[in-house]
């Protein structure tokens, strides 16, 4: 729809994608790594989505701000990503600086930015993308910035069509009948709908920025806010002085290939149970996230790994794998693989049966064990004749932690 634009201007972008978050609703997964690099269907670290979505639109020029835990992420970005990039081009990671004045975290999303206005002032870049690294999705960005030129605006937000009901867990936007926003309201008990629509304008998290306006706003933002936020802070500046604020629609977001299903795809993962479903969506016979689009591929570090085998087919003891992802460098010897999720170099020994789960890199179950809707950290080793996801009151006593909906997590 809006891709006349794109060859002209996705090459004069910068992206700055938010990747320093705890996620600590995902715990206890995400003690020891930051939400952007948890695992996600198998072989992928859920950055390297948004990370695609950039250079599949053509933006190669990327700095990834990290915080939280960050050497693990910080490899796999040099490792994979870096050596992608060509002539100009860059991903690169950048973490909070220690200066003579001292160190200081990022206080707030916009603050993140402001840290680094060295790199803002001194681009030739007219526009800045700035796009949330912990989020499941596809998307043409260069569509985006279409429409930011189009309307001339000073910022263009990416917004997802949700219910009134669900509005109430966003930040909402208020739009005029051309979707331009007149104010932007936290999680409101009374979301307001888009105009002639039952919907409402939520947040993605995803910015389109005119460069000089960002270096203008967060410069003047930052006199007033130390932790300067886009949501809380910036957006109802720009807002109250008149600037030309837009709401991009994601679902007119239109790729090569793409699937009615998959249409307006965006996931939070921001919990255990809505990590686990997007996971158990992709093994369904038609998924809403297809991985095997390959004219938007989701791009990652595949590493040197054999291809993954069975082992043994006699009865009681036959290696087989059903309605599931299975990664390079997995065996599976003499066992049951059902409805799962299998990581890179997983091996499951004789006798054992694996149902609807999801097995983190290099997991080791023994002999005889049974489990069930269970989420398995990476090197975790499975003793022979255990049971998980049967009993939760032993798991709890094992020191697993239960879900609510009766998810066992295994760190």
């Amino acid at each position: 729809m809006y891709t006349a634009v794109l060859s002209n201007f996705a090459g004069n972008t910068i992206a700055m994608v938010l990747a320093g978050g705890k996620g600590e609703r995902l715990s206890p997964i995400t003690l020891n790594r930051p939400k952007p690099y948890v695992p996600f269907g198998g072989k992928y670290k859920i950055i390297d989505f948004v990370l695609s979505n950039l250079f599949n639109s053509g933006i190669k020029k990327v700095y990834v701000l990290t915080q939280y835990r960050a050497h693990a992420l910080n490899k796999h970005i040099k490792e994979s990503w870096g050596k992608w990039a060509g002539l100009g081009e860059f991903y690169d990671t950048i973490s909070p600086e220690t200066t003579n004045l001292g160190e200081e975290w990022f206080k707030g999303t916009a603050d993140a930015i402001f840290q680094f206005m060295r790199i803002l002032e001194t681009t030739d870049a007219d526009y800045i993308a700035i796009f949330s690294g912990d989020h499941v999705y596809k998307m043409d960005i260069g569509q985006m910035i279409s429409y930011h030129i189009i309307n001339k605006a000073d910022m263009t937000l990416a917004a997802l069509e949700v219910s009134p009901e669900e509005a109430k867990r966003f930040g909402i936007f208020t739009v005029d009948d051309n979707y331009q926003v007149t104010a932007f309201t936290e999680k409101p008990q009374e979301p307001v709908p888009i105009p002639d629509r039952s919907t409402c304008f939520a947040s993605m998290g995803n910015y389109i920025f005119s460069t000089k306006k960002l270096i203008e706003i967060l410069k003047e933002g930052r006199k007033h806010h130390a932790d300067l936020d886009f949501g809380k802070h910036v957006i109802p500046m720009m807002i109250k002085k008149g600037d030309r604020i837009f709401a991009y629609n994601f679902i007119d977001n239109l790729l090569p290939q793409m699937g009615p299903g998959e249409k307006g795809y965006w996931k939070d993962v921001g919990t255990i149970d809505s990590y686990y479903e997007a996971n158990m969506d992709l093994i369904n016979v038609v998924p809403q996230l297809n991985l095997y689009n390959y004219r938007w591929p989701i791009i990652t570090n595949q590493g040197n790994y054999p291809p993954a085998k069975t082992v043994f087919d006699e009865e009681g003891r036959r290696g087989q794998n059903l309605n599931s992802y299975i990664c390079g460098g997995c065996i599976i010897s003499g066992a049951t693989v059902r409805r799962s999720i299998l990581g890179p170099c997983c091996k499951i020994n004789s006798y054992s049966l694996i149902e609807d789960s999801i097995l983190f890199e290099n997991v080791e179950i023994g002999r005889h064990v049974r489990i069930k809707r269970a989420i398995i950290d990476e090197r975790v080793k499975i003793p022979d004749g255990s049971e998980i996801g049967f009993n939760h009151e032993e798991d709890r006593q094992k020191g697993y932690v239960v879900t609510d909906s009766g998810i066992v997590v295994v760190t």
